[in-house]
């Protein structure tokens, strides 16, 4: 339906004068931020620049729909709506552009994400949560194009729950009722994505609060519309989603962008149908503009026709508003100037103290290095030289904190021969300015405050004779029974999760016993589950998203590298969303179902914990740790051991396994293997099968890969045995490599190293079907036995002579 503009401003009895001249105002503010951001960076002052000009009135519509308590899920072009809600200041915004890591300068990112991405801080700085319903909250943003919107559908479905499950009704501090809107933005060319529709979708089967607003400026980049979206226009194409009087579905709005009545006729409308009725909306706002084209890295003029820009002129919202203000007597254009007139000398003044707050730290180290520098040269035989770097940093124009550093890291190699007298003031100072810049840049990639999953108390299994023997799943199950019914937050989800209680059974019977908001199925959408499960982590409760199959990782790969594993890091601790990710792969049969891409896993989910245990006791003790603190994470289940017989630990529920602690499951002297998941138990049958022709081995499970071993075990065991071999199933150069990697660098191995350390990995392939198929894919008991030997062989060829 498209929203008709109304005639007159007597006719919107709501919006008072003031209130209309305020939204010019705030428009207009936000206008000269744009057009100075972008001088900026072609001044030297900042690397990049991209605003939200041409955005700024339906931005401002939205702004006044949003309450207290709503979320948004955005993009890069929405400043405007920041302001309006007055949680982005002018000097915030160029404090972000210019990279000031001061987190009171941009609460949003610290300095650590360009110019464009917004946040609000959503948890004290001990780590507890704010008053969610009492704040306007925006979930951080991130660049890749449409990947807000997964995330935006699970801070909507949370608004569901928090409506639907009467188990949460007392947790006020996130939620009234679930009345809550997501209010998500995304622009056209964006709405091409796989991630776009898969959110649709999955939003109008769900029925969430959910606004979705198209910001339409005909173009991606250089590409125009035609090249983008079919019929050119993405609300005409997905008509069939509009809810109709039998059928449930979307409401869908198309509104211009320069039409401030019927702008804020059609937000106000989302937001009411939105709120009460639990009915996702699309707005579709198009003849938007690009008055400065996409970025400071090209000129639109490149791309656009004369009439193009000239239409984008005639065009702007900020024209048509003034026009509009004019023409209904609000105000006259010399009243409008004077706004605009102020708003441009606000602007200034707040780029120009965001500058000089960014600037002066920098120059104060500077002038500290520069004394430091001068002082070092006064006691050198390196006098000269040392003046003159000091006099050329000084003339430095515009400094960075690199150009600091990098001069004092040269000066301190110019030092290298002389003694401490001369160099060590200097090189105290760089060592402070050290762990100044890793806080600055490196800090918070994981959970700083007593939620870290590290510093959870470890709670031994209880397990004796009398335990009683059980099929795996059924640790499992009797787990997740238990904290169903002990924790309220939490709740699961996934493919075949509810009804069945997933394919290998370890929530049998549970969605009959907790409900369906507890233990629910899903479609097959592997990147919405993960961001249905980031939305309602970021509001709160204590999500477990299941991927059926850790091959099906890679659907939603995306959204847990460039969104959840990097949140807490690029809000500077600001927000957290503590999602468990629960899958299940290494050993079984076949390319698809028995995949083992650990190397991919960590280097791409670093800010996540990465969990392999070996059976399923151990998973549950891990997911109860993971449930005590506030780190995201994955947990990958050994596929084929849910029918493995384990005993049934007497304190369900209440056991922890300590996160980055390996356990030796079998002492040994002549050689260490260093192994996980399934592998666990080809190991110890090799291990048994050397330890009859006289070779005695040290069987280590790593059980967790991030963290790795933070308590040195691995390192004492081969300075015992002296020898080292790491084993498990991913390709070559996966996480051995990983394994060999953090023990060399971090556990000082070397000196102790009799042999040369090994490696044991899986073929470069994924396995072949059929038992065969894994015996000659995937490292078997008698590679592992014949790795051993081989090792001991070179070291005593007459004990154990050539095979």
């Amino acid at each position: 339906m498209a929203v008709k503009s109304q005639s007159r401003a007597s006719e919107l009895p709501t919006l008072e004068r003031k209130e209309i001249l305020d939204d010019f105002r705030v428009a207009v503010l936000s206008r000269h931020a744009s057009l100075m951001g972008r001088k900026e960076v072609f001044m030297g002052k900042a690397k990049f620049g991209i605003f939200g000009d041409g955005k700024e009135l339906a931005q401002i519509a939205m702004a006044k729909a949003f309450k207290k308590g709503d979320f948004r899920a955005g993009y890069y072009r929405d400043q405007t709506f920041m302001m309006a809600l007055g949680e982005l200041t002018v000097q915030q915004y160029f404090a972000q552009l210019y990279a000031h890591t001061n987190v009171e300068a941009d609460p949003a990112s610290a300095g650590r994400l360009m110019n464009g991405h917004f946040a609000t801080r959503t948890i004290h700085e001990d780590g507890t949560w704010k008053e969610l319903t009492s704040l306007n909250n925006s979930a951080a943003d991130i660049s890749p194009t449409a990947a807000q919107m997964p995330k935006l559908l699970g801070l909507a479905y949370a608004s569901k729950l928090f409506r639907e499950n009467k188990g949460l009704k007392n947790l006020t501090q996130f939620s009234v009722n679930g009345n809550e809107v997501a209010w998500g933005t995304i622009g056209n060319a964006s709405t091409s994505e796989g991630m776009f529709f898969e959110s649709i979708n999955a939003a109008g089967v769900l029925q969430v609060p959910m606004v979705i607003s198209v910001w339409d400026d005909g173009y991606g980049i250089s590409v125009p519309q035609e090249y983008h979206t079919t019929k050119g226009s993405i609300s005409e194409i997905l008509m069939g989603f509009q809810r109709t009087e039998s059928e449930k579905g979307f409401e869908i709005l198309r509104v211009k962008g320069w039409d401030y009545e019927a702008l804020l006729q059609a937000f106000a409308y989302a937001g009411n149908v939105a709120r009460n009725e639990h009915v996702p909306v699309l707005i579709h706002v198009d003849e938007m503009t690009q008055p400065q084209g996409h970025s400071t890295s090209g000129s639109h003029e490149r791309y656009k026709s004369a009439e193009r820009l000239q239409w984008e002129k005639d065009w702007d919202c900020i024209a048509k508003f003034r026009e509009y203000i004019i023409s209904n007597g609000i105000a006259n254009a010399d009243q409008l100037d004077e706004i605009e007139s102020e708003a441009k000398t606000e602007v200034k003044r707040q780029k120009e103290a965001a500058w000089n707050d960014f600037s002066k730290e920098i120059k104060e180290e500077l002038e500290q290095a520069i004394q430091l520098i001068r002082s070092a040269a006064e006691k050198s035989n390196r006098k000269v030289v040392l003046l003159q770097i000091a006099d050329d940093l000084k003339k430095t124009i515009n400094p960075i904190r690199k150009d600091v550093i990098s001069t004092v890291r040269k000066v301190l190699l110019l030092l290298r021969a002389e003694p401490e007298s001369v160099k060590g003031e200097l090189k105290a100072w760089y060592e402070s300015q050290s762990k100044n810049n890793f806080d600055r840049y490196s800090s918070h990639l994981y959970t700083e405050t007593v939620f870290s999953s590290l510093k959870m108390k470890e709670v031994p299994a209880q397990i004796d004779e009398k335990s009683p023997m059980v099929d795996g799943r059924e640790v499992l199950q009797a787990f997740f029974d238990y904290t169903l019914e002990h924790d309220s937050r939490f709740f699961a989800f996934g493919e075949d999760v509810g009804k069945i209680g997933d394919v290998n059974q370890a929530f049998a019977g549970l969605q009959a016993k907790h409900g369906e908001w507890r233990v629910t199925d899903t479609g097959i959408r592997e990147c919405t589950i993960i961001g249905q499960g980031i939305g309602a982590a970021l509001r709160g409760l204590r999500p477990m998203a299941e991927i059926q199959y850790l091959d099906y990782l890679l659907y939603g790969l995306q959204m847990l590298s460039d969104d959840l594993a990097s949140l807490h890091y690029r809000t500077k601790g600001g927000q957290k969303a503590p999602l468990i990710v629960r899958t299940r792969g290494h050993r079984l049969e076949g390319v698809w179902h028995a995949g083992s891409p650990m190397g991919m896993i960590l280097s791409s989910l670093r800010g996540m914990m990465v969990c392999v245990p070996r059976d399923m006791t151990q998973a549950a003790g891990m997911y109860n740790t993971l449930l005590k603190s506030d780190d995201p994470a994955i947990v990958i289940e050994c596929l084929n051991g849910y029918r493995l017989k384990e005993r049934l630990p007497h304190n369900m529920g209440e056991y922890t396994v300590a996160l980055g602690k390996p356990e030796i499951l079998q002492q040994g002297q002549d050689v260490t293997i260093v192994t996980y998941g399934s592998m666990c138990r080809i190991v110890m049958e090799a291990a048994a099968e050397l330890a009859e022709i006289g070779i005695s081995v040290e069987v280590i499970d790593v059980q967790t890969l991030l963290p790795f071993d933070t308590y040195g075990i691995i390192g004492k065991s081969i300075q015992k045995t002296n020898r080292v071999i790491f084993a498990d199933e991913d390709v070559p150069g996966g996480a051995t490599a990983f394994m060999l990697q953090q023990v060399m660098d971090h556990q000082d191995i070397f000196r102790h190293l009799d042999s040369e350390p090994q490696t044991l990995a899986a073929k470069a392939h994924r396995p072949a079907y059929s038992s065969d198929g894994d015996y000659f894919s995937k490292p078997s008991a008698d590679d592992v036995v014949e790795k051993v030997y081989q090792m001991m062989h070179e070291s005593n060829p007459k004990k154990f002579p050539s095979l």
